[in-house]
């Protein structure tokens, strides 16, 4: 058994998977120009280290690092594509009400909201759509779990944007104010109905 061998079968096989995963979610999610170029380096691997362990296929112990390389390779390939965190998500929050204020605060933080009207068991609801980019996701939902800690939520992919509010004025990086999110949740007992945001929005 060679050490040195083994290692080699591991590592390149980490990397052809790693780069697998990122090419497969690069090209998904629309990385024309990205993705050929991951793939022509992709095969290259992947043949150097198909090469190297059919020539120790009667053994086990390369065929067992060969698929722990491809395993890992996996696991690794997710950890970085969630690292780059690239493109955009919308995110769906439908509240228990139809107060306006979750949607008038997240707008101050810089979010695209539309809402609509959603009818639930219990009541009229409200349907806000959220389009956040994917490295700011994670700080959107501690938003939302602040100003609303009731509402229920869920993301979706954005694969193709066009027009709108994003492309003008969405920020990099919109939620980076505690302060002005503290002051929000101390403010959600003043309900605002459908009828005060039109009468509202109709003085300004």
């Amino acid at each position: 058994m060679n050490w040195s061998i083994l290692g080699q079968i591991f590592i390149i096989n980490l990397l052809y998977i790693s780069l697998n995963t990122i090419r497969v979610i690069l090209t998904m999610r629309g990385y024309r120009k990205v993705a050929p170029f991951i793939s022509m380096v992709e095969i290259i691997i992947y043949t150097l280290g198909l090469s190297m362990v059919m020539q120790y296929v009667t053994q086990p112990i390369y065929l067992i690092t060969y698929a722990l390389g491809y395993g890992v390779g996996i696991y690794t390939g997710m950890i970085i594509e969630d690292k780059l965190a690239l493109g955009y998500s919308v995110v769906h929050v439908i509240t228990n009400s139809t107060d306006h204020t979750l949607a008038d605060n997240l707008r101050t933080l810089g979010y695209g909201v539309t809402i609509q009207p959603g009818y639930g068991r219990d009541g009229d609801r409200l349907v806000l759509m959220v389009l956040t980019p994917r490295s700011e996701e994670r700080k959107l939902y501690e938003a939302i779990e602040e100003l609303s800690p009731n509402a229920f939520y869920y993301a979706s992919e954005a694969k193709y944007i066009k027009g709108g509010f994003l492309t003008k004025r969405v920020r990099s990086k919109p939620v980076d104010k505690p302060e002005l999110l503290s002051q929000m949740q101390a403010e959600q007992d003043d309900f605002m109905t459908k009828s005060d945001y039109i009468e509202d929005s109709s003085n300004e």
